[in-house]
């Protein structure tokens, strides 16, 4: 989808107006600064990874959603 052209001006009069301003912007570009996902690789052994897919299935989650919520907690909770 191309998006409308409009003033800068125009677009934050709007946008401060709580207007719908999706026809001016062009989703497939738009970026999150600060949230792009970087992958990394960690090694677990194979008890671990037996115990994450326990829990995980208990959750019922994936592992990855499980590590995910386990670091994102410890990390806010070191704030």
């Amino acid at each position: 989808m191309t998006a409308k052209t409009i003033s800068g001006a125009a677009f934050d009069a709007k946008f401060d107006a709580g207007e719908d301003i999706s026809d001016h912007v062009d989703w497939s570009t738009a970026r999150r600064p600060g949230l792009e996902k970087r992958r990394v690789n960690i090694d677990f052994t194979d008890q671990m990874v037996r115990r994450l897919d326990t829990e995980a299935q208990r959750r019922g989650v994936t592992r990855q959603s499980l590590i995910k919520m386990w670091i994102a907690d410890r990390l806010d909770g070191a704030a």
